[in-house]
């Protein structure tokens, strides 16, 4: 029986290199390798070498282009816009023991810089943020600014607890790496504003047999995640960043935005969508893609 989930992804693909928009496998070093979906070379090559470079970063629970078709359709034709994998997603692996975020952001640079990036606005939402946030800190003249959605910059044992708390989880892989339909199904609410009532159980099957593999090594990305306390310092980041939120985010709640705000200091700016959670590129794409638009504007101009 043929696989909804697999049948979609190689639709959204499809509709990606119709569009000019393809997959490009590169080598970070010997046994790791990351994929990217990128502009198809044009014929005007002088063009696309002016647009300012976007990279979309996506969370913990889709692939890259999964993440951001709505975005990547929005901003192709003013931007260059780069659509990773990171390491255990999509088509990206590495035989590599380390699961940090320092080391998800020091191979998404080395291979930007590989494709001939040499400054981005980079657009992270959840994992991918935190991924942003080390590679802004690591790699300061690669990363302009950012776009930071349901994110922090670090994920400390009492940002995690509370969220946990809050959530009614006792860890992230419980939320983030479900085993059943119902685990799903409540991750989707969980990351939802108002998940769909109506989606048969079949296509929630058919997800969990495509979209989790690697889940030994995603468990130790997750675990690898949380740092304590006492180990966090803020960092002053140079660069402008934005926090572009779901007002009604369950994960990472307002109040979590304004104090990553605070913590950030003056160069931070906060713009909230309403009626939407943590998936809000996805579930409210038009409102995510107006105010993304108008941010890249303000950072690339």
């Amino acid at each position: 029986m043929v696989n909804f989930v697999t049948v979609l992804k190689s639709l959204v693909q499809t509709l990606m290199k119709f569009n000019g928009i393809e997959p490009k496998k590169v080598e970070i070093e010997p046994g790791t390798v990351m994929n990217f979906w990128v502009a198809a070379k044009s014929k005007n090559e002088e063009e696309e070498t002016q647009k300012p470079n976007v990279v979309l970063v996506h969370p913990f629970g889709l692939d890259g282009i999964l993440s951001w078709t709505f975005q990547v359709l929005a901003l192709k034709s003013r931007y260059s816009v780069y659509v990773p994998d990171l390491l255990f997603f999509g088509d990206s692996t590495t035989a590599a023991g380390k699961r940090s975020p320092e080391f998800q952001a020091e191979c998404l640079a080395t291979g930007l810089r590989k494709l001939g990036v040499e400054k981005c606005v980079l657009v992270g939402l959840s994992y991918g943020g935190m991924v942003g946030f080390q590679m802004a800190k690591m790699y300061p003249d690669l990363v302009a600014a950012m776009v930071v959605s349901g994110s922090v910059e670090a994920l400390t044992e009492s940002i995690s607890r509370r969220s946990l708390e809050r959530l009614g989880f006792r860890r992230w892989s419980e939320v983030l790496m479900p085993t059943t339909v119902e685990g799903l199904k409540e991750m989707f609410r969980v990351g939802t504003y108002r998940f769909p009532s109506w989606i048969p159980n079949w296509i929630f099957k058919d997800y969990l047999e495509v979209m989790f593999s690697h889940r030994k090594e995603r468990e130790e990305l997750l675990e690898a995640l949380v740092v304590r306390d006492e180990d966090f310092t803020p960092y002053h980041y140079h660069q402008r960043i934005y926090l572009l939120w779901g007002d009604s985010d369950k994960i990472f709640d307002l109040e979590v935005a304004h104090n990553l705000k605070e913590q950030l200091g003056e160069k931070a700016k906060l713009e909230y969508i309403t009626k939407a959670g943590h998936l809000c590129q996805l579930e409210r794409p038009f409102a995510f893609n107006a105010h993304l638009k108008q941010i890249l504007v303000s950072l690339t101009a």
